[in-house]
C-alpha cells in the first residue's frame, strides 16, 4: 500500500513537537508500505521555489514545502500559511499516485488537499481529526463572524462526508462527527501514544538548568498559546506566594504567542521563584528532564469542548516517563488519572485549589512514587506506540480493501 500521509506540523524526535506521525509513518515502512509524506516548513527545492524539498527520513518519502508557519503569527497569518499550504500538497499528493490519501488536522482545512487529490487519483481518503474545529475556535471566542463561522461549519462536514472514514484522537469526538452523517462504523478512534522506549522513568539526565535546585518541580510542555490557558498556573502560583510559599517551581518549557506575556506577567507580579520559563527541546532532550522533576502539568483553558475533545501529546509523555500529573479541567484524562490513581485532579478556574493540590503533592512525596508507577503502566498498558501504529495501518489497509472491492 502506498499512502500519501499530508501532516503540515511533521516533526521527528530530535525536534521539539509531536511526532504521532512519524511514528507511526516509520512503522508503515517498515512493515512494507510507501509513505509520502507531505509537511510544511522546513525548506523548498532550488530548481523550484514553491516547490518541495524531497528528504528520505527512516524510510518515509519526505516532501517538506516551503510554507512558513508559527503559533506566534496572527489568526490571519496562520490562515493565510494554511491554504499556501494545502494548495502546494494537493499537487504534491496526486503526484504521488498513492492508493490511499490521508490528512491529519490542523488545520482544519488540511482536509480539502486530502479529498481532492484523492478524488483525482480515485482512491479513498481518511481524514484524522486531532481537534474539533471550528467549533473549539468558537468556544475560546476566537472566532465570532457568523459568516465565517457559517462557511467553517460547512467545510467541516463536507470533508467527514467525503472521507471514506474518520481517525479520531479522544473519545468525546465520535459523537459529533456522527451528527454530521458519518457512521459509526466508520470512525476510529485511535489516541495520541506513549514512546516507551524513549521516555522512561530510568532515563539518563540531561542537562537543564531547569533541573537545578532543589525546589519541588512541576513541569509544562508544549505550546504557549490561548488553547493552553497557562495563565491558570500563574494564578496558583500568587497564590503560592502570598502563602509564603519558596520551595515550589512550575517549570515551562515550549514556546507560543502567549510567552512573552507569560514571562511578562510572572515577573512584574513578582513570580520569579517560583516561575521558571525556558525554550523548546528535542523530544529526545525532553526525555532526560521529565523522570527527574516531580510532576508533569496537563493544563488547558476551561473550555468544555476541551474536556472529551483532546488528545495532548504532553499527557502521555508524561505517563511513559513515570511521572504522576495534575491536570485542572474534568473531562476522559482526569478520569483516567483518578481510576489509575496517576495524579491529581483540581477543578478549573480555582486558583486556590490548585496551589492546594500542588501543596499536597509536595507533602506527600512518598505516595508521588506509587503514582509514578501506575503512570508507567498505565502507558505500558492502553497506550504503547506500538500497539497504536498497530491499529492504525489495520484501519488503514481495511479502507484501502474494502474500496478495492467497491470499484
Amino acid at each position: 500500500m502506498h499512502v500519501a500521509y499530508i501532516h503540515q506540523h511533521f516533526t521527528t524526535p530530535d525536534r521539539s513537537g509531536g511526532t504521532r506521525s512519524y511514528e507511526f509513518a516509520r512503522r508503515m515502512a517498515q512493515s512494507g508500505h510507501r509513505v509520502t509524506m507531505i509537511a510544511g516548513g522546513a525548506g523548498a527545492s532550488k530548481s523550484d521555489p514553491g516547490g518541495p524539498a524531497t528528504e528520505n527520513i527512516d524510510g518515509i518519502e519526505v516532501h517538506f514545502l516551503n510554507v512558513a508557519y508559527s503559533n506566534a503569527m496572527s489568526f490571519r497569518r496562520r490562515w493565510m500559511a494554511f491554504n499556501r499550504f494545502c494548495k502546494l500538497a494537493a499537487r504534491v499528493a496526486v503526484a504521488s499516485r498513492a492508493d490511499l490519501v490521508f490528512a491529519t488536522s490542523t488545520p482544519l482545512n488540511v482536509g480539502k488537499p486530502g479529498r481532492d487529490a484523492a478524488r483525482r487519483l480515485g482512491v479513498p481518503f481518511v481524514f484524522e481529526v486531532r481537534d474539533i474545529w471550528p467549533q473549539l475556535a468558537i468556544d475560546m471566542g476566537l472566532l465570532t463572524n457568523p459568516l465565517l463561522k457559517w462557511y467553517l461549519r460547512r467545510m467541516e462536514v463536507s470533508f467527514y462526508r467525503a472521507a471514506a472514514h474518520v481517525v479520531i484522537l479522544a473519545p468525546g469526538m465520535k459523537e459529533h462527527i456522527a451528527a454530521s452523517g458519518v457512521s459509526p462504523d466508520d470512525i476510529t478512534f485511535i489516541p495520541n501514544s506513549c514512546d516507551l522506549d524513549i521516555f522512561r522513568p530510568d532515563a539518563p539526565r540531561f542537562d537543564h538548568p531547569a533541573l537545578a535546585g532543589d525546589a519541588f518541580k512541576l513541569v509544562f510542555t508544549g505550546a504557549h498559546g490561548r488553547a493552553n490557558g497557562l495563565d491558570a498556573v500563574l494564578d496558583a502560583a500568587a497564590v503560592l506566594k502570598q502563602r509564603g510559599v519558596t520551595d515550589v517551581r512550575f517549570i515551562f518549557i515550549g514556546s507560543g504567542g502567549l510567552k512573552p506575556g507569560l514571562q511578562a506577567r510572572a515577573k512584574a507580579e513578582g513570580l520569579d521563584a517560583l516561575v521558571a520559563f525556558h525554550d523548546p527541546v528535542s523530544k529526545l532532550e525532553l526525555a532526560g528532564i521529565l523522570p527527574h522533576v516531580d510532576v508533569g502539568m496537563q493544563i488547558l483553558a476551561n473550555v468544555p469542548g476541551f474536556y472529551n475533545g483532546t488528545s495532548p501529546n504532553k499527557f502521555f509523555d508524561y505517563i511513559a516517563a513515570g511521572l504522576p500529573v495534575l491536570t485542572n479541567y474534568p473531562g476522559w484524562l482526569a478520569g483516567l488519572i483518578e481510576t489509575n490513581r496517576c495524579g491529581c485532579v483540581a477543578p478549573p478556574d480555582d486558583p486556590a485549589a490548585f496551589a492546594d493540590a500542588v501543596l499536597w503533592m509536595r507533602d506527600h512525596r512518598d505516595e508521588l512514587k506509587p503514582m509514578g508507577v501506575q503512570s508507567r503502566l498505565l502507558a505500558e498498558r492502553e497506550f504503547g506506540r506500538d500497539a497504536m501504529a498497530d491499529r492504525f495501518i489495520a484501519t488503514l489497509q481495511r479502507v484501502q480493501a474494502e474500496s478495492g472491492k467497491n470499484r
